[in-house]
């Protein structure tokens, strides 16, 4: 069984027991609970169901295991023959979860 789900404004598919990378998710601790409601896409053993535009009835819920920042992204600007050169540095924020149950 499995699902494709829209969270955060993006789309993945999941499946029990899945751990997932996704955009930080400031506002839920280590541990906490997570139901994600927009099931675009459903499949088990009866077959597919897909919403229009979300299967009624049909949720994912998900337990918070890290927050974590990704491996630092180099981004070098330069022009040449102006001397101008600019080195910055990003590493973005990612929360990791673990997909617990596929309810329909």
């Amino acid at each position: 069984m499995y699902a494709i789900v829209d969270f955060k404004g993006a789309q993945f598919k999941v499946e029990k027991d899945l751990k997932l990378q996704v955009p930080f998710l400031s506002e839920f601790e280590i541990g906490a609970s997570i139901e994600i409601d927009n099931v675009l896409m459903l499949k088990d053993d009866n077959g597919i169901v897909i919403g229009q535009p979300t299967v009624e009835n049909a949720k994912v819920t998900a337990e918070v295991i890290s927050h974590y920042k990704d491996k630092k992204v180099i981004v070098f600007k330069k022009k040449r023959r102006k001397g101008y050169e600019k080195k910055q540095g990003h590493r973005q924020n990612y929360t990791e979860i673990r997909i617990n149950e596929i309810i329909r």
